[in-house]
């Protein structure tokens, strides 16, 4: 059986010749390249047998705990990572900056259990399959080619998990009870926006710095999940978030939409 080395007993590398330890692949591909990031040694020894068997699918490194798998991702070119769930306990940020440091990896989470909320995060997060630790060896080759072939996989439970989900997060932004509560000065930016006004002719008129008013426009960005002006404009005339909060804008507010584009 093929050993790989340990590096900083955090993660190992499979160094050796594909030639000598892997099967042939066909001339025209080039085969998927996988991490294996799992707490349980007799787990990733059991899951690499299992791909060892097949052409297309390569295990190029393995790693035991979070930590290791960043070194491993920084480190070895890869285009799956097949990740324990209990790895991300504790953790807020494993997923975001596990695609920051590949963007073009794609993950798959095993599960012991899925309920609702923990498979639609992992979703919302980038995830490409949520699978539980005991699927078939079967499944989980096609599985992994499915992922690899930039297709989610989904169970027909998830799938309404996470339908449930975007719909109840529609009726949320639609609901006035729900709306983000914004301060004075933020509704007196905005309505400025709406009229396409710049950012220095904004803080001319309230008394402030241009830098103030970019800043206020962040918040303001990550209170209702918008990302640009355009964006903002767009959001508060379809919610008359202006109109629900007694603020009048000055003129005609469809008017200056190509100019809050433009800015």
């Amino acid at each position: 059986m093929e050993h790989l080395p340990h590096v900083g007993n955090a993660f190992s590398a499979a160094m050796t010749s594909q030639a000598e330890h892997n099967p042939p692949v066909t001339a025209n591909a080039s085969p998927t390249r996988i991490i294996l990031a799992d707490s349980q040694a007799i787990y990733r020894v059991g899951i690499r047998k299992i791909l060892a068997l097949e052409d297309d699918l390569r295990v190029v490194a393995q790693a035991e705990n979070l930590q290791g798998l960043y070194a491993a991702v920084q480190r070895f070119p890869t285009d799956i990572v097949l990740l324990e769930g209990s790895l991300l306990a504790g953790t807020t940020n494993g997923i975001p900056d596990l695609l920051r440091k590949a963007p073009d990896m794609k993950l798959a989470v095993q599960v012991v259990e899925s309920d609702e909320s923990t498979t639609v995060e992992l979703y919302r997060k980038g995830v490409r399959g949520v699978i539980p630790r005991s699927i078939s060896p079967d499944l989980l080759v096609k599985c992994i080619r499915k992922i690899a072939q930039g297709e989610t996989w989904i169970d027909n439970q998830s799938v309404n998990w996470v339908i449930e989900a975007y719909r109840s997060q529609a009726l949320a932004l639609t609901s006035p009870r729900t709306q983000p509560h914004l301060t004075e000065r933020e509704l007196s930016i905005i309505s400025c926006i709406t009229q396409g006004m710049r950012n220095k002719e904004i803080a001319y008129q309230i008394g402030t710095t241009e830098q103030v008013i970019k800043n206020y426009l962040r918040k303001v960005y990550d209170k209702l999940g918008v990302s640009d002006r355009l964006e903002l404009a767009l959001y508060c005339l379809h919610h008359q978030v202006l109109a629900r909060n007694g603020v009048q804008a000055n003129g005609s507010v469809n008017a200056p939409l190509a100019a809050v584009a433009s800015k």
